[in-house]
């Protein structure tokens, strides 16, 4: 084997270089298939967590080595769960060979974390949530851009319909037996109402922050999702994504962040933010 150089006990070949840039190549389009999520954090941490165990490997510390390769062990379970849902989709895709053709191949897996519905109108969407919120009617929608959430969608009563101003107001209506829960919004289509969300365990949300809210920010630790609550007492709304809500938005915001996420041209980093300027409702138990 023919040494390009070495760099203290260890000699680097261009194999070495090869597998190197193979395995940065693996490691970042792992990184875009997950992005987004909130398990990317811990991904990141296990990532981490195993290039200071290559290091103490070939520093030849065998008792660090012992026990960080039992983490590793772990850290490659834990993995295969909380992607669970990215790679079903991804083995879903390489195995649909029947619907593929060969040329548009590496065009598909290159685009699917990134497809969305053409045909959404988003501005029905608006219109319905101005509505809402000038008649305090509480609602709750989750976006979904990657995953159909059959999981949660079977809690409630299929729909699958185009997103319709006058379907959401009718489904959120007080007196709509499908008001009690959440729509669930799949490329563009209402998938299913009165949906099982799950609450967030999150001990630092505000006092007023009732079921709904704590909904919407529990859906959006536990999924990809972009989730919008609005307050049945007063009329507010807040977005939900990764654990994070925002809340005082205008309603060109709202649509704005709804077109982000559906375009995947989020920022990284969905810092909570509020810039609601009025005082907090501290009389708010139906939200």
């Amino acid at each position: 084997m023919i040494f390009l150089f070495k760099v203290g006990f260890l000699e680097i070949s261009w194999v070495d270089l090869i597998d190197v840039t193979l395995v940065a190549i693996l490691l970042y389009q792992i990184y875009k298939l997950i992005r987004g999520s909130i398990a990317v954090n811990i991904f990141l941490g296990i990532l981490a967590l195993y290039l200071v165990y290559l290091i103490v490997r070939a520093a030849q510390m065998e008792l660090l080595a012992t026990i960080l390769g039992q983490f590793m062990g772990v850290g490659v379970l834990a993995m295969i769960i909380l992607f669970q849902p990215e790679i079903r989709k991804f083995l879903l895709l390489i195995g649909r060979g029947a619907e593929i053709n060969r040329g548009d191949f590496l065009k598909s897996l290159a685009n699917w974390r990134t497809s969305y519905h053409d045909d959404f109108d988003v501005h029905q969407l608006i219109e319905a949530i101005k509505t809402l919120k000038a008649t305090r009617t509480g609602a709750l929608i989750v976006f979904s851009r990657d995953i159909e959430l059959k999981f949660y969608a079977e809690t409630g009563d299929p729909i699958d319909a185009e997103v319709n101003k006058r379907l959401l107001i009718s489904i959120f209506n007080k007196n709509s037996p499908l008001h009690d829960g959440a729509v669930i919004i799949h490329k563009g289509r209402i998938k299913a109402a009165r949906c099982v969300l799950p609450v967030s365990d999150n001990d630092h949300l505000p006092p007023h922050f009732g079921l709904r809210h704590r909904s919407a920010i529990g859906m959006s630790e536990a999924t990809d999702t972009l989730v919008v609550a609005i307050s049945e007492e007063s009329g507010r709304l807040i977005l939900a994504r990764n654990g994070k809500f925002i809340r005082g938005l205008k309603l060109k915001t709202v649509e704005h962040k709804v077109l982000e996420y559906l375009h995947n041209s989020e920022p990284a980093n969905w810092e909570e933010v509020h810039t609601d300027p009025e005082p907090a409702e501290a009389h708010e138990t139906k939200a």
